[in-house]
């Protein structure tokens, strides 16, 4: 019997050939494996498919009205914005997300940003290689002012695993952690409307996913009620962030710092708010907080148990249109 077609669209925005991909091609289906896809190759690889995989290949509703095939597309990632989940739900598609897969990884890179603000690490590595160390008439350079996170009060936006993991952390570094109010959601015990949270946080890091309530959720508005040495934190996505507003914040000195791992365009292009040379205590990392190689076969052990329960029946990591 000849079996039904699977395509996975960019197996290279997870696999750099470190991974095991046999968890997903012993599934009982005829796969096709591509590191990328352009959007005009996309309804040629996946005309006949009853399976899809893709992290970032846009399956839109022109798309998805061609294929009568496709039963089911697994998302290899959390985020979903790339599918339209209505027009999925119309034609009967299931679609799967995955998880929890980058909690320690995302969590550890949060705090790697937080640390390296709070310690200027990025601005005493370049005076060592200036050789400023070297000239000093002591032997230590102060010439950055460093600050201790005990004792601070963090803002975590979205508290589902990936910012209690981050509120875990926070508490051994002995912080005082404060919870934003789900955006858009109903108030619940023991969360601050956001207006509310920022003037009282030290640092504030999102960990939401974007959606219309998320777009701009941090905007010139927000930022301004901010302390002005506070620090903000995206390692969630681009596009919750106004980061024209970031930029001039940095700027005008009206926030102490910011590490973001996401931006609204990516890759970027030149032009990109965040990307301009003259902006003070800015760290920028290329998307790659959830990377390392163990969560990244976590992912992709994910997309397979999203297949086989699926095969099974099941409906596991479902995700229903809004």
């Amino acid at each position: 019997m000849t079996q039904a077609k699977a395509v996975f669209l960019d197996t290279a925005t997870l696999d750099m050939g470190d991974l095991d991909l046999s968890t997903i091609t012993t599934t009982p289906f005829d796969w096709r494996l591509h590191p990328t896809t352009a959007a005009e190759q996309t309804l040629e690889r996946v005309r006949d498919a009853t399976l899809v995989v893709s992290n970032k290949v846009v399956l839109d509703r022109p798309l998805l009205e061609q294929l009568p095939e496709l039963k089911l597309i697994c998302v290899s990632a959390t985020g979903t914005n790339n599918v339209d989940l209505q027009a999925a739900a119309e034609r009967g598609i299931a679609v799967t997300n995955v998880t929890g897969y980058g909690t320690a990884t995302v969590a550890q890179h949060t705090f790697c940003l937080i640390l390296a603000l709070t310690t200027r690490l990025l601005e005493y590595q370049a005076a060592v290689r200036r050789g400023d160390w070297q000239r000093s008439d002591m032997f230590c350079l102060m010439d950055y002012p460093i600050r201790e996170i005990a004792g601070k009060t963090l803002g975590i936006v979205g508290y589902g695993t990936l910012g209690k993991g981050v509120a875990r952390i926070a508490e051994a570094f002995d912080m005082q952690v404060l919870l934003a109010q789900r955006p858009g959601g109903k108030p619940q015990a023991g969360r601050l409307p956001l207006n509310e949270l920022l003037p009282q946080v030290d640092i504030l890091t999102l960990h939401c996913p974007l959606t219309p309530e998320t777009q701009n959720l941090i905007g010139a508005t927000e930022l301004a009620l901010m302390r002005p040495d506070a620090l903000l934190i995206n390692t969630a996505r681009g596009g919750i962030v106004d980061e024209r507003a970031l930029a001039n914040a940095l700027r005008k000195g009206a926030l102490g710092g910011a590490g973001v791992d996401v931006l609204t365009r990516e890759p970027p292009t030149n032009d990109q708010p965040l990307l301009q040379a003259d902006i003070p205590n800015l760290i920028v990392t290329p998307h790659n907080a959830w990377a390392s190689r163990e969560a990244r076969q976590r992912l992709l052990d994910g997309v397979a148990e999203n297949i086989r329960d699926y095969l099974a029946g099941g409906s596991a990591n479902r995700v229903e249109s809004r």
